[in-house]
């Protein structure tokens, strides 16, 4: 029998099966929400940016317009910074449901301002999205299960199955085709709504054509998985248990203690601790001597040690001084945090191998640039753009330049990164 006879043959069996149409068609359902949603969420992202972005100019605009002195200019205008979404994040949203993409700050000290999260419900957003990479790698070995473990046990429980291989050319081709009919009919219905919102997203060739990747090898692992265990002589109850027990085992279980291990040997100072730490760090400076301050200030910055008196009460140039300071007091934990996460982040992926639901969706957040790399390379994308302000603006504090607005027509401007996937 020819394989187009096969398929034909298998294609008219399945549709004469009600619960694996209905099932199917659950799984096309579900796929086209996760777009949906993803593209929903994706896109209210960009329209919050964008109001943002009018509205941060014109309240910067008219701080400027009532200042007198370039201190207060610093210190009472505030400058969004922000990580647009990628093309692809609608697939797989990531990091940027527990990490903040935006952030309103100041030329204050910044590390307290990195770790302030602007996640509106912390518990919500830890649940994670509805997405197409949860449906592809929390819910697509489900569909699979339920639709192939008991190839040969509901013919053997039927009374077909001596008779089914008797009049087959080939044993091994015929439950081949017959699973080949049903992956094929779910993988194409899953994955169209995603190629769809690809489109609409313009994501590139490249990348689609690397989630595409992704998801046929996630199908093939667990396709296989249940073929061969549909070959064993046992019950179907007793075939769909025990692939169940390893979807759990593998999609939560794993995970979860390897989260557990790594976070116990990689440890890494929190965010609030950062915090506190660098807000005592300021607050502590009002109380001390102002040479003290402007000692360890010129200890990182030389180049101003020539204009670090203070002779009044309060000067702007002590202020942000202290506020620099402040930084230079965590820095180590904020360097040490940032590298225990990237270290975190590269042992969870050497664990991810033991979990294919982990690894597909790690693999989705990165061709999607919303893993953890990502978040990282916003939070220094931020630093760089903070340090140009103190650049811009210690010069007109240290040398007590003559206050001029329009020289604030040249304050540096944030740029998000570069658009990506």
């Amino acid at each position: 029998m020819s394989m187009f006879s096969s398929f034909t043959r298998e294609l008219r069996f399945f549709l004469k099966q009600p619960a694996a149409i209905v099932l199917v068609l659950v799984a096309i359902s579900l796929s086209v929400f996760s777009v949906w949603s993803g593209l929903s969420e994706v896109e209210r992202q960009q329209e919050t940016i964008e109001r943002l972005l009018v509205a941060d100019a014109k309240d910067r605009a008219a701080v400027l317009a009532k200042e007198s002195d370039y201190g207060g200019a610093a210190y009472y205008s505030f400058h969004l910074t922000y990580d647009p979404p990628s093309r692809l994040a609608f697939a797989a949203l990531g990091e940027r449901d527990t990490s903040p993409w935006k952030h309103r700050i100041r030329m204050l000290a910044l590390e307290a301002q990195i770790y302030e999260s602007d996640t509106a419900n912390a518990e919500l957003a830890q649940s994670g999205q509805f997405d197409f990479a949860f449906v592809l790698s929390i819910l697509m070995p489900v569909f699979l299960i339920i639709l192939l473990h008991d190839l040969r046990a509901s013919e053997r429980a039927a009374g077909r199955h001596d008779l089914l291989v008797a009049t087959s050319a080939s044993d091994n081709n015929l439950w081949r085709s017959r699973a080949f009919v049903r992956v094929i009919l779910l993988s194409i219905g899953v994955l169209i709504p995603f190629l769809f919102g690809a489109m609409v997203s313009g994501a590139s060739l490249l990348s689609i054509v690397s989630v595409l990747g992704i998801a046929i090898a996630q199908i093939l692992f667990w396709s296989f998985l249940c073929l061969w265990a549909s070959a064993r002589s046992y019950a179907g109850p007793t075939i769909a248990s025990g692939l169940l027990a390893v979807w759990m085992l593998t999609t939560f279980v794993v995970p979860a203690m390897s989260d557990a291990f790594i976070e116990a040997i990689i440890p890494a100072p929190e965010g609030g601790d950062i915090i506190l730490t660098q807000r005592e760090s300021v607050n502590d400076a009002w109380d001390l001597p102002k040479e003290a301050t402007m000692e360890t200030f010129v200890k990182e910055h030389p180049e101003w040690a020539e204009y670090a008196e203070i002779n009044r009460p309060f000067e702007w140039k002590w202020y942000y001084a202290f506020q620099q300071v402040g930084d230079q007091s965590v820095a180590d934990m904020s360097e040490k945090r940032r590298a225990a996460i990237l270290k975190r982040d590269k042992a969870a992926q050497w664990f991810a191998f033991l979990s294919p639901s982990s690894l597909t969706e790690r693999s989705l957040t990165g061709v999607a640039g919303t893993d953890a790399k990502a978040a990282m390379h916003y939070q220094q994308h931020v630093r760089n753009f903070h340090g140009s302000l103190r650049e811009y603006y210690y010069p007109l504090l240290f040398k007590g330049a003559a206050y001029e607005a329009i020289t604030l027509a040249n304050l540096p401007r944030f740029k998000a990164l570069s658009d990506r996937k």
